[in-house]
């Protein structure tokens, strides 16, 4: 296999685990024109050694520095190869969300950075690791770093709108995942996790209500959170789904009543008379 480091000039390797932003991304920008000249040549074997570099030498590194440039490095690897990218997303990806559990908050954040713009490449050939972008989302949706979580969003969003218009997304798939999530008590993952619910369910081709069954149990259970900002989302999702269920012609009522009738026990007041309320319909 061709040595990667063999196909960039050493300055271009230097720069890209330097401390400094402006020269790791310049190296980027070099990455990106390579990659590009070996996407027109047809020369695969280069560009796959070009990923392996980023991913083997730097993505891993005991420095921080280094992670990062690779990091910035297989992202502008995925903007050179424009069109092309999705063939090589196994071998980038799945490197960058690696970097999402990284220990560096500023590893964790170009992690974010560098996933964002893979996305808004590849967009609906994306579709493929949503479930492991998911599940780190949710992870950072918690992160310590203010940073971190700002960038987590951003990446987020495009996420929400790459899924949203897209034919290859499987909310089969997903709800399993979703549903698994929803015992979490971290506020901000709740609030992740409901912001999902709410977009998911405003796209015409997805039957959210469908799926409320597995979902019921987790909103109340927001519901009765201490945090009032956590119950006012839980509670706009609940009358949502209990307007659509008002228009829907036909709705699997046996085990969201089962799941209403217990909760109309509830301690907690508001919890209560949701159920109770809810069990009118």
């Amino acid at each position: 296999m061709i040595d990667g480091a063999a196909l960039l000039p050493a300055q271009v390797l230097r720069n890209l685990s330097d401390k400094l932003y402006d020269k790791r991304k310049a190296a980027a920008l070099e990455i990106e024109t390579a990659v590009k000249a070996a996407v027109a040549e047809g020369y695969d074997d280069r560009i796959n050694a070009i990923i392996a570099l980023l991913a083997n030498d730097y993505a891993t590194s005991a420095q921080p520095n280094q992670r990062k440039g690779g990091l910035i490095g297989l992202a502008a690897v995925t903007v050179g190869l424009g069109p092309d990218a999705s063939q090589y997303l196994d071998r980038i990806v799945p490197e960058v969300l690696k970097s999402f559990s990284d220990s560096d908050s500023r590893v964790r954040y170009y992690a974010c950075e560098a996933l964002y713009n893979i996305a808004k490449v590849t967009r609906g050939d994306f579709i493929v690791f949503f479930n492991d972008v998911f599940n780190a989302l949710c992870k950072l949706s918690a992160d310590l770093d203010p940073n971190v979580q700002s960038a987590a969003h951003l990446l987020d969003r495009l996420v929400k709108d790459i899924v949203t218009v897209s034919d290859q997304f499987s909310i089969e798939e997903f709800i399993p995942l979703l549903r698994a999530h929803m015992s979490v008590l971290n506020p901000f993952v709740q609030q992740f996790l409901v912001g999902w619910i709410t977009v998911l369910d405003s796209v015409p081709d997805i039957d959210m209500l469908g799926f409320l069954p597995d979902l019921l149990d987790g909103l109340f259970n927001m519901l009765g959170d201490s945090a009032h900002e956590i119950r006012v989302q839980a509670d706009s999702a609940l009358r949502e789904f209990l307007h659509e269920i008002r228009h829907a012609p036909a709705v699997e009522y046996g085990r969201m009543m089962e799941i209403l009738v217990q909760r109309a026990g509830s301690s907690d007041e508001f919890t209560r008379l949701t159920a109770v309320t809810s069990t009118s319909l």
